[in-house]
């Protein structure tokens, strides 16, 4: 776990518990919860008025409301979690801000959970595809109970990468896509006769092993600042919905099906990512934690899947693929990797500064710790936008 939480695990009496008086005003999530719901009406009617061809009417009213309900739930459910997970122990503390004041941790089950709500509702939208679909909810399921198992039992790395291959099992057993890669035409070589796409079969499944683990993995690793885990996610998944809409103009029949399956799989997690993103913004109310960085990687990883863009979805992790090269030498122990790599808080500025290994002095390696070494110092919130 590499985030900006120092995590405890000892429980908090009720008396020791903070107040809970929120620090977003009322109209201000009112104003919020207007303008996503602005976004996902508007999405859903602009998919309506181009595709409705394609997908049926009623199922796309149907999207919109299990959206707008997956966004409801999130900004409503959270605040009452919250003193549970303190009373449970499942809280950290802000390093970046020089407060001791504990702050709920793991509240991306809150959002986990009512997604899951909603995607399983959509089972009869796709009866045809029923196996591979509930295969694909298995593996997120999975996914979701490893997160919250190292929030809860803090697991070694290797633990975690094995358990993330076992997760993606069921995905990859139901997957009945095409397992053919297009050659780029440079590398063609047309003049020898060869085909212009090569058979990858076992080898693509394995890849796609690799790419769940890596999306998996990668959102967990690319944090440690107020809401840099869910402003990515909201990044991400809203670059997919917009690929998914465009490609429904040109796709063939499959490919067609396989972006439908993923605007639904999309559209309800943006909408409870939105309602966490609100709480988790500078400055945050409450953390993550592994449960939604985990659940929030598998599900781009199995949209990605079943939408038949696996490569395509590499191109939206550029930068957490960025930040996963450049760690590999802490990652794997060649330079030492203390349990927290985030930036450092000057406590007489109140700026963030690179923060580094003490034993070797050596800059830990992070993106974040790159960026304020090359601009430098900043305050939390413009480097979270930046």
């Amino acid at each position: 776990m590499t985030r900006g939480e120092a995590a405890v695990t000892k429980a908090v009496s009720p008396k020791d518990l903070p107040s809970f008086e929120n620090k977003r005003t009322d109209v201000s999530k009112r104003l919020f919860a207007i303008m996503a719901a602005i976004f996902l009406v508007g999405y859903s009617t602009t998919l309506y008025l181009f595709h409705g061809d394609v997908i049926d009417p009623v199922k796309i009213a149907f999207l919109a409301v299990a959206s707008l309900f997956s966004l409801v739930c999130s900004l409503k459910l959270i605040p009452l979690v919250k003193p549970l997970c303190l009373k449970a122990g499942l809280f950290g503390k802000d390093i970046n801000k020089g407060s001791d004041t504990p702050v709920p941790e793991s509240l991306g089950i809150v959002t986990a959970t009512v997604y899951l709500i909603s995607v399983i509702s959509f089972q009869w939208v796709f009866r045809s595809t029923l196996g591979i679909y509930n295969a694909a909810l298995l593996s997120m399921s999975l996914m979701l109970f490893l997160g919250f198992a190292d929030d809860v039992l803090d697991l070694r790395w290797l633990i975690k990468i094995f358990f993330s291959f076992l997760a993606a099992f069921p995905l990859l057993m139901a997957y009945a896509g095409a397992t053919t890669i297009i050659i780029p035409r440079p590398l063609r070589f047309e003049w020898l006769g060869l085909s212009n796409s090569l058979e990858l079969g076992l080898f693509y499944q394995f890849y796609m092993a690799c790419m769940v683990v890596f999306c998996t993995n990668s959102i967990n690793i690319f944090a440690g600042i107020n809401g840099l885990e869910t402003g990515q996610s909201v990044v991400i998944a809203t670059s997919m919905l917009i690929h998914n809409f465009l490609q429904l103009q040109w796709g063939t029949h499959q490919e067609i099906d396989g972006h439908i399956l993923s605007i639904f799989l999309l559209l309800p997690f943006l909408a409870a990512n939105l309602g966490l993103l609100y709480y988790n913004w500078y400055p945050s109310e409450v953390f993550v934690g592994d449960t939604f960085t985990y659940f929030a990687g598998v599900t781009f990883a199995v949209a990605g899947v079943l939408g038949h863009f696996s490569k395509t979805l590499m191109i939206l992790f550029v930068p957490q693929l960025i930040n996963f090269i450049y760690s590999l030498p802490q990652l794997f122990h060649i330079v030492p990797c203390p349990r927290h790599r985030l930036p450092r808080l000057n406590r007489e500025t109140r700026l963030l500064e690179p923060s580094y290994v003490p034993e070797v002095n050596v800059m830990n390696m992070t993106v974040l710790n790159l960026w304020l070494r090359i601009f430098g110092p900043k305050a939390e919130r413009r480097l979270c936008v930046e």
